[in-house]
């Protein structure tokens, strides 16, 4: 969506939060309202079909368009692509982390399966606890081809962030990913090292990451403790 229509859109929510037009009011018409901000109705449309996307809007054919109050937000909702590091200090705590491995290795047959390589192309393991607080909240194991990073996890070992750090080091976009949610069984050893009182709870995130042209780029098994993260599905009909 073009930056033209982004201004409409901020004006607009900033109009509504003035009171200019109120919760249950009807906007004028397209027409008028293109005129008003002097822009052509197309571009006014963009704008609209952006605060309909984000609940901010109710638009009925044939009727008109009308605000309606937004939903709360949701807490890690699903629908981003948080980094684990933000979801551990979105909710307040201080992160950590220990290394377990990073290696150079054939690919096992599942991960090869979801990047679409080969089985036994090398790749990057790169394996994780990330800790909250000081406790282990999560481990990670990533499956990185080395035929689209190189020589990037052969240098000197990095913290925090993947994701920003195979952007703003290596060069290579993650926009969104596939995620399928699993519970792991507690024989699991990578479910067994989170495991730190009787009623912890663990699930299991695998996630193929995709770059901006659809390109799968890595896959991640991400268990985490289910005291500790949750999440959230916002459905429609």
């Amino acid at each position: 969506m073009n930056s033209k229509c982004e201004q409409i859109k901020k004006q607009l929510i900033d109009m509504i939060d003035q009171g200019i037009y109120r919760i249950g009011e009807q906007l004028p018409s397209e027409i008028h309202m293109s005129k008003q901000f002097q822009v052509s109705r197309e571009t006014f449309r963009g704008a609209l079909k952006m605060l309909e996307e984000e609940g901010r809007i109710l638009v009925k054919h044939g009727v008109g368009t009308f605000v309606i109050r937004p939903l709360p937000p949701i807490k890690s909702t699903l629908e981003r692509l948080h980094s684990s590091s933000e979801m551990i200090r979105s909710a307040g705590l201080t992160e950590s982390e220990s290394m377990i491995s990073l290696a150079k290795l054939p690919c096992p047959e599942e991960a090869a399966e979801r990047l679409g390589i080969v089985s036994g192309t090398p790749v990057y393991i790169l394996e994780r606890i990330r800790k909250a607080n000081d406790e282990p909240v999560m481990l990670s194991i990533n499956y990185l081809p080395v035929h689209l990073f190189g020589i990037g996890f052969e240098q000197p070992t990095f913290s925090g962030s993947l994701l920003q750090f195979v952007e703003s080091k290596l060069g290579v976009s993650v926009n969104r990913a596939d995620t399928e949610i699993c519970v792991p069984l507690h024989i699991d050893r990578n479910c067994q090292q989170l495991l730190q009182y009787p009623q912890t709870t663990v699930l299991l995130l695998k996630q193929l990451h995709y770059d901006e042209g659809n390109r799968p780029v890595f896959y991640s098994l991400d268990y985490m403790r289910n005291d500790v993260f949750t999440f959230h599905l916002r459905r429609t009909r």
